[in-house]
């Protein structure tokens, strides 16, 4: 990557205060720990408008500051089309985020949107999977460690380009 390149990641989820916030922050982390965060902005936005307004859940909060990750101050947004075309990758946490972004925002198929788990060595068994939705599922561990392993291959993805 060209150090005085900017990148503009949007990560996506359905409101936005799970699993894409998880991303933003672990991944604004490992953007920090390279020393890239004047190269790399990090952000996150929703599919629907059910949580607008609202702060990281509870249990995706307390997660992150386990692993010593502050949110404060996020609060859920919709993702809109001037934020999809100012990125230059978005991000979904699932297909039907992927979907979802097609339908909202009438755009085809293109190279800045993908799932974050494509980003994992095609022979990797969680290649292209979704990263279950912990709202319902409850495992937030699970999330955490799918959304870490996603984000550093994505941050590799991000340097040998």
């Amino acid at each position: 990557m060209k150090p005085t390149s900017s990148i503009k990641i949007l990560f996506v989820c359905h409101g936005n205060i799970c699993r894409s916030p998880m991303a933003e922050f672990i991944f604004r982390r490992l953007v920090e720990q390279e020393g890239l965060a004047s190269s790399i902005a990090v952000s996150s936005a929703a599919t629907s408008d059910e949580e607008v307004g609202n702060p990281v859940y509870p249990l995706a909060k307390r997660k992150l500051a386990m692993q010593g990750i502050g949110c404060r101050d996020k609060t859920a947004q919709r993702i809109t089309l001037d934020m999809y075309n100012e990125s230059d990758y978005v991000i979904g946490m699932e297909r039907v985020n992927i979907d979802n972004i097609k339908r909202l925002l009438k755009v085809g198929n293109d190279d800045k949107l993908s799932l974050l788990l494509d980003f994992l060595p095609k022979d990797h068994p969680q290649h292209s999977t979704d990263i279950a939705d912990p709202w319902y599922t409850r495992d937030f561990e699970k999330a955490y460690n799918d959304i870490m392993l996603g984000c550093k291959a994505l941050l590799s993805y991000i340097q040998k380009d």
